[in-house]
């Protein structure tokens, strides 16, 4: 059970809902060989040390959330203090490698899985051939191996497109986050052994969070019913924070963690004033921000991602 404590009741309610959906991930030093093998274009810097995590870790702190749902606590000031429980779902994901070698090396071990393997992977979709191969209008993608000819001309910069998925079910037909990249991974393992000093800055994740419940039960509020969808970035090349302070990945002062706090956001069904209760207007300003954030960084990518054009009521014919 979360605790109400003075910290966290100075902190409004968006604050918390972001705060306790940054993943926190058990970081590892990079060993002074690895460190001359990086790509310079992502890690410019020279650094004494360099932590990474790897994407394993990463979906190890999600397991509990997918399991039991992630509580957020929700203070009040017409009613009793709630903790609201939410469930995430993998709602988008695009892996770049820094270099061919590693897509090459994974692509090995991927082909070398047994049919048997393959013919289970291929079980996890209900999708026809045709919209797995659709990767670039919306639609749900394990074919992540195959680079767009639109990317090809950004090669330098993006890096190699080894994985990309996006979920477009309705959320009642979505599997639990951890469930479903146990599931991919199946398929492209890199999904668990790659380090995210492995990956180029273009690579990110995006969650979805639904509501489950709230504790104490009995009272009904609209608010409640308010769904996120939080932006991550899942590479080491963003290490420094930023003039907000906290829209990057961050190292703790002794470098035993790397959080992963949302760089970008988008709600649905927010309809009251449970999340907007900043008297000085912080909080509809940090949503508006986040918000075109995550926007541009679609655009700059030149994805149509799901479930932000459904959040945003952005609809395509």
């Amino acid at each position: 059970m979360l605790v109400f404590n003075e910290e966290v009741s100075k902190q409004t309610n968006l604050e918390r809902f972001l705060n306790c959906t940054t993943p926190v991930v058990p970081s590892q030093i990079l060993s002074q060989y690895e460190m001359r093998r990086l790509n310079r274009l992502w890690h410019p810097r020279e650094r004494e040390d360099i932590d990474y995590f790897t994407l394993g870790d990463l979906w190890v702190t999600f397991d509990e959330w997918s399991a039991c749902g992630l509580g957020v606590p929700i203070i009040s000031d017409s009613g009793p203090n709630l903790v609201q429980y939410f469930v995430p779902y993998l709602s988008a994901i695009q892996v770049f490698t820094s270099n061919s070698s590693s897509v090459n090396c994974l692509r090995e071990e991927t082909e070398s899985l047994s049919e048997t393997r393959n013919s289970f992977s291929d079980s996890f979709s209900d999708e026809s051939e045709s919209e797995r191969l659709s990767r670039w209008d919306g639609c749900s993608s394990e074919e992540g191996l195959v680079e767009p000819d639109s990317f090809r001309h950004m090669n330098d910069r993006l890096g190699n497109l080894y994985f990309q998925y996006f979920e477009t079910s309705s959320p009642y037909g979505r599997v639990p986050l951890m469930d479903k990249v146990r599931s991919l991974a199946q398929r492209y393992p890199g999904l668990m052994s790659l380090r995210s000093v492995d990956l180029s800055p273009a690579s990110w994740m995006a969650v979805a969070w639904y509501p489950i419940y709230h504790i104490p039960t009995g009272r009904t509020i609209k608010d409640f019913q308010t769904c996120f969808l939080t932006y991550h970035t899942i590479s080491s090349s963003f290490r420094d924070t930023d003039s907000e302070g906290d829209l990057v990945n961050k190292v703790n002062e002794r470098g035993e963690t790397i959080s992963l706090p949302p760089f970008g956001l988008a709600t649905y069904k927010m309809q009251g004033e449970i999340w907007i209760s900043g008297a000085s207007g912080w909080d509809e300003e940090r949503l508006l921000s986040l918000m075109s954030v995550a926007d541009s960084w679609l655009k700059q990518l030149q994805v149509q991602h799901h479930d932000f054009n459904y959040f945003m009521g952005i609809r395509h014919g």
